[in-house]
């Protein structure tokens, strides 16, 4: 079998085409792979080299007859069928030529595996880049899977001191728009299945709006309702800020601890690798405060990959620190990115227009009425009378504000400020709002007009004048 270069990925391949099933023998007898998807794999297909080390798996599960003592959990199989080399690449993304030897009996290969068509695994990257390395190993040098580390990495070794038993696997419970409004969005079910319909089609979006709308809070459910799932394993948030680099975020040169410098990948790049060795499940960046940095510069040649409309491997660039000659990047079709952006915060730059095109932008609004006292007065005990004067006075403000030609309505005041924490009680609605005023809304004010202090002072007092606090909480007012 021809050797390759360590840099290039290995090909884990099913061999089952749907109702015509097992097709390994066709395969062996042809000196062919393919598959018999019509729209998926096409990329990945064709990317596939001559020299690249490819292997047919079947992927079950099994709970008995396993060579280590499982504590009788079910554990995750890939047999190995057959190891080959490719030797032709037609470039229809469907089928390659390869050089079959059949592996018999087929071996067993347990705990790291992929039940998908196509499992791309390169040498030294991935979720749990060891795994990736041992695997490859296993199944084109012979060499035997140690079981004592992937027991220890799963949680199976009963004499580990850091583990009393080994814990089932738990499913990520699923997660949409009803949880979303659920855990306390006041928006309408109709906007937001517009927001995800506009993020899955430009694959990259940016909430904007003024202080206090929840476009954190937002960003993070959105991202589970787009992957249909409450799983922080493909949910990863990061922050900009005005010291954070391309080097920091994508790859750049680090002091190792002999003292020298060594390439290490930043976040985005090593959630491009785990999306890309993953291509069935969708991956979600969230980042923070997205034009406290400099994005365009944060995100260097990642920025024309990020375009919808460039997310195939034959758009791939090279990076402005590459690992080896001829490494290429692209940003894979699961991955998808949603930024939050405060255009209230004077320090802050707008984006170049390179930026935004990428983006899908949505403004949120300051969301009150009914739907807001409802879930205020049934969560938290506060009267929905005294509710309807809090927001009838923060509408005044916000109408205020509005028509100040220094400032405009991305300066309004947000609801979450008047929004507690999901089963706060509030016994002292009165207490509770004065604290709000005095420790939140109005050192914003005294922001917003740093140079009319009169006038920041006359709003908040606005805010507090005359405001009568509920003879008794009636959670059921507003209902």
């Amino acid at each position: 079998m021809a050797q390759l270069s360590e840099q290039r990925p290995c090909w884990f391949v099913g061999a089952v085409i749907g109702e015509y099933g097992d097709q390994t023998e066709r395969f062996l007898e042809e000196g062919i792979w393919e598959h018999g998807h019509k729209d998926k794999h096409l990329d990945q297909v064709r990317s596939m080299r001559p020299g690249d080390r490819i292997a047919i798996k079947a992927w079950y599960t099994r709970k008995s007859d396993l060579p280590f003592e499982n504590l009788s959990k079910r554990i995750s199989v890939m047999a190995i069928k057959a190891v080959g080399t490719v030797t032709e690449n037609p470039g229809d993304g469907r089928r390659v030529r390869v050089d079959w030897t059949r592996v018999d009996p087929a071996r067993e290969w347990y705990f790291y595996s992929f039940r998908g068509t196509v499992w791309e695994v390169w040498p030294g990257k991935g979720t749990i880049p060891w795994a990736a390395d041992a695997l490859i190993q296993f199944a084109f040098t012979g060499q035997s899977q140690d079981y004592p580390r992937f027991l220890k990495q799963w949680g199976y070794l009963k004499d580990d001191p850091n583990i009393s038993d080994a814990p089932e696997e738990a499913e990520s419970p699923p997660y949409s728009i009803d949880d979303i409004i659920e855990e306390g969005c006041f928006l309408e079910r109709g906007r937001l299945a517009d927001l995800l319909d506009s993020w899955r089609s430009k694959k990259n979006l940016i909430l904007t709006g003024p202080p206090g709308t929840g476009k954190t809070w937002l960003a993070r459910k959105l991202a589970f309702a787009l992957i249909e799932l409450r799983d922080e394993r493909l949910v990863q948030a990061v922050q900009f800020h005005p010291n954070l680099s391309y080097e920091d975020f994508v790859r750049g040169w680090r002091p190792s601890g002999d003292g020298r410098l060594e390439l290490v990948d930043g976040p985005f790049l090593n959630l491009i690798d785990a999306a890309r060795d993953d291509p069935n499940t969708d991956y979600v960046m969230v980042i923070e405060e997205i034009n406290r940095g400099n994005p365009a510069q944060v995100f260097g040649e990642m920025l024309t990959l990020l375009e919808a409309g460039k997310r195939k491997r034959d758009e791939a660039l090279a990076l402005s620190y590459s690992r080896f000659d001829g490494e290429r990047v692209h940003v894979p079709e699961n991955l998808y990115v949603i930024g939050t952006m405060n255009l209230a915060d004077r320090s802050l730059a707008l984006v170049d227009l390179a930026f935004r095109r990428r983006f899908a932008f949505e403004e949120l609004e300051p969301v009150f009425g009914p739907v807001w006292r409802k879930w205020v007065s049934e969560r938290c005990g506060v009267d929905a009378a005294f509710l309807a004067d809090v927001e009838q006075r923060i509408d005044r403000l916000n109408e205020q504000i509005a028509a100040d030609r220094s400032l405009g309505r991305q300066f309004k005041i947000g609801h979450s400020f008047v929004t507690p924490p999901d089963d706060s009680p509030i016994t002292d609605p009165l207490a509770w709002f004065r604290r709000v005023v005095e420790k939140e809304i109005g050192p914003l004010l005294d922001e917003y007009w740093f140079d009319s202090p009169d006038k920041a002072r006359d709003a908040k007092a606005k805010l507090l004048d005359g405001l009568e606090s509920p003879d008794s909480p009636n959670p059921s007012d507003g209902r």
